[in-house]
């Protein structure tokens, strides 16, 4: 593979994403290497006359796009070889038509048959009717399924989860998702970069900040863009205000899950109080939109300093004491503590991100490892575990709600006076950019596509849950029924942010 090697220079808000046109066999062997371990994969898309795929060299931390011009609509099978590849790979045959030659699993995976919209996309008319959906077979003494969803309790997202079990143990786990498609890669193509800005900030509305970020880098890159230092401080204390919010609100929903109600409550306040701060500060609960190509839309004046410096200090006073409560109530731990363990080498084989991965043992964050400003100019540590189970991904995000406190202090402490937003110039040629960000969940990609008019001829975006759903799948195995919502909690994937 090193003939086809392309670095990806640091940081990604400034540079431009190289694409290597491969052959089948070359993009045959990175599957491979990637089997192997010598590569990541980052994600894998398609396009009207091609695929791509986006990869991490792990020794060296380069990242590389392949593109692999199709053959008679059809190419080479990456889940042949590498399991992480299925989900996306069968993403590309509802979205595109394209097929997988080789592929050990064909089933459609976003079609439900029921879209709205023309499919494959860009098609004239609707794809054909899909046939019933072909859950995997199991095959054993007394095993009884039982089927949940796709329709929850509360405000869950739609997804059904088929069990397989025997007696109380469950021996297998399958989700179907899909049913929140929003047909967001049809919308993208043709639209200016406001609109696009928009569409991405609504991927996953609870990672609203990183996915506005990580589509401003992406345009960026391709048009060689600078972004004001202050406007670069300012996204980052919204980020950190976002993963802060999602972090404390999943401690405490893990742990009424546990049937320990008096976390979420407490929990949920400090949650609050970090949105209050947010709406405050930037003049949105979520700062939705405010993150934008160039910089941002809304500035940080001194009332809106004071509200995030209380509430650190506020979070600092409060926060210890619920932690110390979660780490001395033993029925709680009894319910974390070894459940649903997700293995070190199946992290890594899926590259899982946040604090899924980290949980078990794979030390990446993009904000120091794939480093953007100005994460590269701020303090932190990446905290990591080995044991894998529920009371580890707890930690995690008990020891990042520890960083991101002090990343805002710094954040504040540093902030530069200037502008906040710099125009962008319009594209003069087609250009190519690539956004990579860490969001509460993981790293989010975006992959844009620019014409030479600056409208989008394609945009692809991928969230962490792609890679975290079939892992989730894994873990429940060995365990009872009753321990998925502690699990499916400890992970907390986003339906929204994969389904598109």
């Amino acid at each position: 593979m090193d003939h086809i090697e392309t670095p990806m220079p640091q940081p990604f808000r400034s540079q431009p994403a190289p694409c290597q046109t491969v052959t089948a066999t070359e993009w045959e062997l990175a599957a491979v290497e990637a089997a192997r371990g010598r590569f990541e994969l980052f994600s894998l898309w398609g396009a009207e006359d091609a695929v791509h795929m986006a990869l991490r060299q792990v020794e060296s931390g380069r990242m590389e796009i392949l593109c692999l011009p199709l053959t008679d609509g059809a190419f080479p099978s990456v889940a042949a070889q590498h399991p992480a590849a299925a989900r996306l790979e069968r993403s590309i045959t509802d979205l595109f038509g394209h097929l997988a030659i080789g592929t050990p699993d064909a089933r459609p995976w976003l079609d439900h048959g029921r879209w709205g919209i023309a499919a494959p996309l860009g098609a004239a008319a609707p794809g054909p009717e899909l046939a019933p959906y072909e859950f995997l077979p199991v095959e054993g003494e007394s095993l009884n399924q039982v089927p949940v969803g796709p329709v929850h309790a509360g405000i869950i997202e739609p997804g059904h989860f088929r069990f397989t079990a025997q007696g109380e143990t469950l021996v297998r786990l399958e989700a179907r998702l899909g049913y929140t498609h929003k047909g967001v890669d049809a919308l993208m193509r043709g639209a200016s970069l406001a609109h696009g800005a928009e569409l991405a900030g609504r991927v996953s509305g609870d990672s609203t900040v990183a996915w506005a970020w990580a589509f401003a880098q992406a345009a960026e890159a391709a048009l060689a863009a600078g972004v004001p230092a202050r406007a670069l401080y300012l996204r980052t204390i919204m980020a950190e205000l976002e993963r802060l919010a999602n972090h404390i609100g999943d401690i405490g929903g893990v742990c009424n899950d546990a049937a320990f109600a008096m976390m979420l409550a407490h929990c949920s306040a400090l949650r609050e109080e970090v949105l209050r701060a947010a709406e405050a500060a930037f003049g949105h609960r979520y700062m939705r939109d405010r993150i934008v190509p160039g910089g941002v839309t809304h500035d940080l004046d001194s009332a809106g300093r004071s509200a995030i410096a209380a509430l650190m200090a506020h979070l600092r006073d409060r926060f210890p004491a619920l932690i110390a409560l979660y780490d001395s109530t033993a029925s709680l731990l009894a319910r974390t503590v070894t459940t649903g363990r997700l293995a070190t080498e199946h992290a890594r084989r899926f590259a899982a991100g946040g604090f899924v991965g980290r949980a078990s043992g794979r030390d990446f964050d993009t904000r120091r490892d794939c480093p953007y400003a100005p994460y590269d100019e701020l303090t932190f540590s990446v905290p990591t575990r080995a044991e894998g189970d529920v009371n580890a991904r707890v930690w995690i995000r008990i020891r990042e709600v520890e960083q991101s406190l002090a990343l805002i202090e710094q954040c504040l402490a540093r902030l530069p006076e200037g502008p906040i937003f710099t125009p962008l110039a319009p594209a003069d040629a087609p250009r190519i950019g690539l956004g990579l960000v860490e969001s509460f969940r993981g790293d989010v990609l975006v992959w844009l596509a620019l014409g030479a008019d600056g409208r989008i001829t394609r945009c692809h975006l991928r969230d962490p849950s792609w890679f975290h759903w079939p892992l989730l799948e894994s873990v429940i195995e060995g365990n009872i029924i009753a321990d998925f919502p502690i699990c499916n909690k400890s992970f907390n994937c986003s339906y929204s942010g994969h389904d598109l």
